[in-house]
């Protein structure tokens, strides 16, 4: 069996230095987006839609493309900075009082 592999930083120094990581594909460039996934995964994510060319014949395709730390999943798991690098939606505020 191989040898797990061990992700060589921690959580907050990801959180605090990752950056979007540029993409090319098909000669189009994308920016993908600093993500700790729900998995507890560590990397970058894209998404977006281009254009193919097959045969001289223009196809539209759907992207998302994942870029996955290597062992981040193991890491322990840390409180978040107040930079929110997680993708997380923001904590709802309280309603509003009704009259």
């Amino acid at each position: 069996m191989a040898k797990k592999t061990t992700c060589p930083l921690t959580r907050a120094q990801f959180r605090a230095k990752a950056k979007p990581v540029n993409v090319t594909i098909a000669g189009v460039s994308h920016d993908a987006e600093v993500k700790e996934f729900s998995t507890g995964s560590l990397g970058w994510y894209v998404n977006g839609k281009t254009i193919i060319e097959v045969d001289g014949v223009r196809v539209p395709v759907q992207i998302g493309l994942n870029l996955t730390i290597v062992g981040s999943k193991e890491l322990p798991i840390e409180p978040q900075a107040a930079a929110n690098h997680a993708g997380a939606p923001a904590p709802a505020s309280a309603p509003a009082a009704t009259e």
